[in-house]
């Protein structure tokens, strides 16, 4: 048997899998290039690697800083190497988490969340494997003017139904952050593609208001 700790098993095994990712993230465009002889130009290549880092950098560094208390090691790990957090595997995770009323940043959450993670990038695939091959058979119903206006509101359904379970689970604890955004948004524009960016900021201040209304008595728990 291995001498090492299952935390260390993660942290090994995590870091090959995603050191493998990220060259293969790399590897596929430069192969494309190599092959049909299409290179970018060095300095236009090197001005949308930079306009990227820019916005991206300080978005991944706010969900690790997140994201990592909530799922442990190991599901951290497959969150960043198949994506999609926010829209899909955070929720996931967290509604199997409530379901099997297990605390964060224990053993056990840390094992519902790496399952619900694998499961869900498992699905994920799959259902993307089934609308790569109906794309042509339903794309003259997809792309007509019946639905269009449907397809216009996913996102704000998405995350208006994430948004409202919690909210409603508890609702007291909601109405701080929400209303620190909505001045945000009124009195600070906020530039599109750098949203992410809010999320340790809105992280900390729902952190402190939920303290601060724990302490006066407006709620009896933070945890249910």
């Amino acid at each position: 048997m291995s001498s090492l700790s299952y935390q260390d098993r993660v942290h090994k095994i995590g870091r090959i899998t995603a050191s493998i990712v990220l060259i293969l993230i790399f590897v596929v465009p430069a192969t494309i290039s190599i092959v049909y002889n299409i290179f970018p130009p060095a300095d236009k290549l090197l001005l949308g690697i930079g306009m990227v880092c820019m916005v991206y950098i300080p978005i991944s560094i706010a969900e690790f800083l997140t994201y990592t208390p909530m799922l442990g090691s190991s599901a951290t790990y497959l969150v960043f190497v198949t994506g999609n957090l926010t829209n899909l595997k955070i929720p996931c995770a967290l509604t199997c988490m409530v379901n099997a009323e297990v605390a964060p940043q224990t053993e056990e959450a840390e094992i519902i969340a790496t399952i619900s993670v694998a499961v869900s990038s498992l699905v994920t695939i799959l259902i993307i494997f089934i609308g790569m091959i109906a794309l042509v058979p339903l794309s003259p119903l997809l792309s007509s003017e019946v639905l269009k206006p449907a397809f216009s509101q996913i996102l704000p359904a998405l995350f208006g139904a994430m948004g409202g379970y919690w909210i409603l689970k508890q609702w007291k604890l909601a109405v701080t952050p929400i209303l620190v955004i909505v001045l945000l948004y009124i009195f600070l524009p906020i530039p599109s593609g750098v949203e992410g960016a809010l999320i340790p900021v809105m992280g900390l201040i729902s952190v402190f208001s939920a303290k601060l209304l724990y302490k006066k008595g407006f709620i009896k728990s933070i945890e249910n």
